[in-house]
């Protein structure tokens, strides 16, 4: 049977809450750390506190906890995410306030220091972890990504579809495909100049994305 959407794909057998949350926190620490290849089942039981055994009890081999780890952290920061698309894109009852809502929510969504994420102290983990599922893909499966991505990111733009399409109703925007839509606000305003990995100073950051928000209201607006 598939896990459920959102739900961490995991070996049968119950796991209390707190060793369920101890392992996945172990997990991902060691996940970021080491990587995949060379994260080991007791590096990642001596992190979380618990025992191999417990671990491969509830869990068939590494790459299910991988599975589970890297499923229950993009669910925790859609949380987040879903709150800020809420906190900046719910009030917009303009043209202007739309493309006001979409730089603020845009500014604070691509801050790694944001305030949005003291509420995820694991944030800088999960990043480690997106380039650990790029690398994995093709030893997790399509269905562990699949799982991955409706917990995580998929769940966050199909959020911001919504909004999209509830200002298409409005008249605020014109939008043909919400879920396109979503697609192309997110490429706009996350390209950057330089090679990977570049520095970028805030000032220029918020450049980039005033920019990319003005296009993106050029190419919708009614």
């Amino acid at each position: 049977m598939s896990p459920a959407r959102g739900e961490a794909p995991q070996a049968s057998g119950r796991l209390r809450p707190a060793k369920h949350e101890a392992i996945m926190t172990g997990g991902r620490e060691v996940f970021a750390r080491d990587g995949f290849a060379r994260a080991s089942i007791d590096a990642i039981a001596t992190a979380s506190g618990v025992s191999t055994r417990t671990i491969y009890k509830h869990f068939a081999d590494k790459p299910a906890l991988f599975a589970a780890v890297i499923v229950d952290s993009a669910g925790r920061v859609a949380e987040a995410e879903i709150a800020l698309i809420d906190h900046h894109l719910a009030t917009a009852e303009s043209l202007a306030e739309v493309e006001s809502a979409l730089r603020a929510f845009a500014i604070d969504w691509l801050d790694d220091t944001g305030d949005w994420l003291a509420t995820i102290p694991h944030s800088a983990a999960h990043r480690a972890l997106i380039g650990q599922v790029h690398a994995e893909a093709g030893h997790l499966g399509r269905e562990v990504i699949q799982t991955w991505w409706q917990a995580g990111a998929g769940r966050v733009r199909a959020e911001l579809a919504r909004v999209l399409a509830r200002w298409g109703e409005n008249g605020l925007l014109r939008i043909a495909d919400a879920e396109r839509a979503a697609v192309h606000f997110s490429c706009l305003v996350s390209a950057q100049p330089g090679p990977p990995a570049s520095v970028i100073r805030t000032p220029e950051r918020t450049a980039w994305i005033a920019d990319g928000v003005a296009v993106f209201i050029r190419g919708h607006q009614p």
